[in-house]
C-alpha cells in the first residue's frame, strides 16, 4: 500500500494500548484545493479533518460516522468533519480565506484562528436509531488537545491525540498532513503506562516524523516503543463526499410549496452548492414545479390524518 493516506490500527500484544495513524497528506491537499484555503485554514479544517479520520475508523457499521462540529468564536467561523469507518472523510469551514499572522513560535496560529469560547461537538450517528451527542467547552482551539479532553470527559478514555498539517513556508499549499491516536486499555498497568509517559515525552510532531520518512505504521511503532506491537490493520483514507441531486432534491421538497415556487418567480429556477465538495446543482423551473406539486400531496395526507 502507498505510503500516503491510509491509516493504520495497532495494539500491544499484552492488550495495554492501541495506537493508530494515519498519513492524510492528498486528502487534506484536495480539501484545501476544492475550497481554496489559506494556509491557517487549511491546518485547522486539516487537523479536525484527520482527528475525524482516527476517530471513523473505530465505527462498526458501514452506515455509520462520526461528525465533528467546533466553533471557538474565532475568524474561521464554524468548521466540520465527517468521516466514516470506509476511510471517507469531507469537511469546511466557514470563512476558509482568513489569514493571520504567525504566533510567537513562528507557527500557523490554527488556536487564535478557530478561537477558544465555544465548544466541540462530536455526533456518532450508528446507522440505525438516535446518534449518541457529546459536546465540551474547548481547551485551546489547536484541535487535537480538545479531541484529547473530549476522550478524556465523553469517553473517559485516558487518550492523546496528536494532529498535524504543515504548509509551504512561503505559501498556502500543503505539504504533509497526518495523525497519531493513542489510547490506554482497562488492562494497563501502572509499569505500562509509565513506560508509554517516558515514551510520549520524546514524541516528536507528527508532521516531523513524516518529514523523516515515517510510514504510519512507524509512527506507531515508534509511539509504542518498548512494547511488543501487532498490526491490527490498514485502510485507504481518502476525500469523499456522497451529495447527489438526489439528496438537494429532497431538501428543497422539504420547504412548503410556496417557497418552492417562489424561487421559480424570483429566479426562474434554482441553484444549489455542496458545502463539502462545491458542486453545483442546478433545477429547472419545471422540476422545481414538481417538488411543489409533491409536497402539497404531502401536506394534503397530513391534513387528512389530522
Amino acid at each position: 500500500m502507498s505510503q500516503r493516506d491510509h491509516l493504520v490500527r495497532c495494539i500491544t500484544t499484552d492488550g495495554t494500548v492501541t495506537a493508530m495513524a494515519v498519513d492524510s497528506t492528498m486528502t487534506i491537499q484536495t480539501m484545501q484545493q476544492l475550497h481554496d484555503m489559506s494556509a491557517v485554514a487549511s491546518a485547522a479544517l486539516g487537523r479536525l479533518m484527520t482527528g475525524a479520520l482516527l476517530m471513523g475508523s473505530v465505527l462498526k457499521s458501514s452506515k455509520a460516522s462520526v461528525t465533528l462540529r467546533v466553533n471557538g468564536r474565532g475568524p474561521l467561523g464554524s468548521l466540520i468533519a465527517v468521516a466514516d469507518n470506509q476511510g471517507n472523510v469531507r469537511g469546511y469551514a466557514e470563512h476558509p480565506q482568513v489569514e493571520l499572522p504567525l504566533n510567537a513560535r513562528g507557527k500557523l496560529d490554527v488556536g487564535a484562528a478557530v478561537g477558544k469560547n465555544g465548544v466541540l461537538n462530536v455526533v456518532r450517528d450508528f446507522g440505525s436509531g438516535q446518534p449518541y451527542t457529546g459536546q465540551i467547552e474547548l481547551v485551546s482551539g489547536e484541535i487535537a488537545e480538545d479531541l484529547t479532553e473530549y476522550y478524556a470527559r465523553s469517553q473517559q478514555t485516558p487518550t492523546v491525540c496528536a494532529l498535524g498539517v504543515l504548509t509551504e513556508k512561503d505559501g498556502h499549499d500543503v505539504v504533509l498532513a497526518g495523525g497519531l491516536l493513542i489510547q490506554l486499555l482497562p488492562m494497563a498497568t501502572e509499569d505500562a503506562i509509565e513506560k508509554l509517559e517516558k515514551t510520549l515525552a520524546t514524541l516528536e510532531p507528527v508532521t516531523t516524523m513524516m518529514a523523516k520518512g515515517m510510514t504510519a505504521e512507524e509512527m506507531c511503532r515508534r509511539a509504542l516503543e518498548g512494547f511488543e506491537v501487532e498490526l491490527l490493520d490498514e485502510s485507504p483514507v481518502h476525500y469523499g463526499c456522497n451529495c447527489s441531486k438526489e439528496r438537494v432534491a429532497a431538501a428543497i421538497g422539504s420547504l412548503v410549496p410556496r417557497e418552492i415556487r417562489q424561487m421559480i418567480e424570483e429566479q426562474g429556477g434554482a441553484e444549489a452548492v455542496c458545502p463539502y465538495c462545491t458542486r453545483k446543482y442546478t433545477f429547472t423551473a419545471e422540476e422545481l414545479e414538481v417538488l411543489a406539486v409533491e409536497r402539497e400531496k404531502t401536506f394534503g395526507k397530513k391534513k387528512k390524518k389530522i
